[in-house]
């Protein structure tokens, strides 16, 4: 289990990318449509989204981003317009575009062709915060906020991480990631509309539109035993506390006198026998309508906290266990699971599908 807990820290330390302004790439193609139908995903499957028109999208490791409309599958890749196959997240917006971060930029897809954007970075670093903003985290170099027109470069504000932890905190040295604590691994929003940022080795952020709140434990450093899990998922439960990648604490924020605060939680109660063989963060994550939490771990399978109860399903593959990256649940509810060598699994609650396209 320990050899798994350090083959979950080197493998992810690779999601995510970026790059704004619209600039159209080179996609002449010969032909009225771009793509190639494929019978199956790939095994490797890191992000996954559902788009305003019911298609399913499906972001791979090395090999491109899969479109399913429920019938056939259509893989785009670099030959199609792609800036990179490397899929690291896919989001889109309101009028039905879909974007695509690479650790080579993000692409924009509008139902025809990709363009890539262009950062625009301010001397000043401006920060603003929109309803309709998306937000990207580029290979952990850079924050990237898209107002539907431009993308602006930002960086979050440094912090006396020497004083908050009692070490001289470190970035993770990974190829293509920037070496910095600042680093950042997962960008989510609460039911508020705060946006929240969590870092390598520099804790966590909450950014309200005005002014920051940073939250400074030890667990969202590197760990005694030199381990740097990072926060990559931030989710907030039914009662409104914050989760920050791991089952440990949990975090409730209070404003008194126009200052926003934090107070830390016991999050999941530490005699849980589970975690004694498996590591006690999670990569993914979500909250349920009940306000129930969904989560995976790399080694670990799937989890499900309900406030009182803990749950863990294990996820295999025949003999081979399913190494999870991603959790999503789509417009209908139903729960998808991401992995770093099995493919896409679905999950109805009770049990566990392999996704096969040529069977739904």
């Amino acid at each position: 289990m320990i050899q798994k807990q350090f083959l979950l820290l080197a493998v992810l330390s690779i999601f995510t990318a970026c790059k704004g302004q619209e600039k159209h790439l080179s996609i002449t193609n010969n032909q009225s449509k771009i793509g190639k139908t494929v019978l199956n995903l790939d095994q490797e499957i890191w992000s996954i989204y559902q788009d305003k028109n019911k298609n399913y999208w499906f972001g791979s490791k090395n090999n491109g981003v899969f479109q399913y409309d429920g019938k056939n599958i259509i893989k785009y890749t670099e030959e199609d317009g792609l800036i990179d196959n490397s899929i690291r997240e896919i989001q889109g917006d309101s009028l039905g575009n879909i974007y695509i971060g690479t650790p080579e930029g993000v692409c924009k897809y509008d139902g025809t062709t990709f363009t890539t954007l262009q950062p625009i970075v301010s001397s000043t670093n401006e920060w603003r915060s929109e309803p309709n903003d998306l937000w990207f985290n580029c290979n952990g170099n850079h924050i990237y906020r898209y107002d539907g027109k431009n993308l602006y470069e930002l960086l979050l504000p440094e912090q006396d991480l020497k004083k908050a932890f009692g070490i001289d905190t470190k970035g993770v040295p990974f190829e293509g990631m920037n070496n910095s604590p600042y680093a950042v691994y997962g960008i989510d929003k609460d039911k508020k509309g705060n946006v929240w940022f969590g870092t390598v080795t520099a804790g966590a952020f909450r950014y309200d539109g005005k002014s920051f709140l940073w939250i400074s434990e030890k667990e969202l450093s590197t760990l005694p035993d030199g381990r740097v899990p990072g926060v990559r998922s931030i989710i907030e439960d039914k009662d409104g506390n914050i989760w920050l990648s791991n089952f440990i604490s949990k975090y409730r924020i209070t404003e008194n006198d126009s200052v926003v605060h934090y107070e830390k939680m016991m999050g999941v109660s530490p005699s849980e026998e589970i975690f004694q063989t498996r590591i006690p963060y999670f990569i993914s994550g979500f909250s349920d309508n009940n306000g129930d939490l969904w989560m995976v771990t790399y080694a670990g399978g799937l989890w499900k906290y309900d406030g009182s109860k803990l749950l863990n399903w294990e996820v295999d593959n025949g003999e081979t266990e399913v190494l999870l990256i991603s959790i999503y649940q789509d417009n209908k509810g139903m729960i998808w699971l991401g992995s770093d060598n099995a493919g896409v699994f679905i999950f109805d609650g009770d049990s566990f599908e392999k996704f096969d396209a040529r069977k739904h």
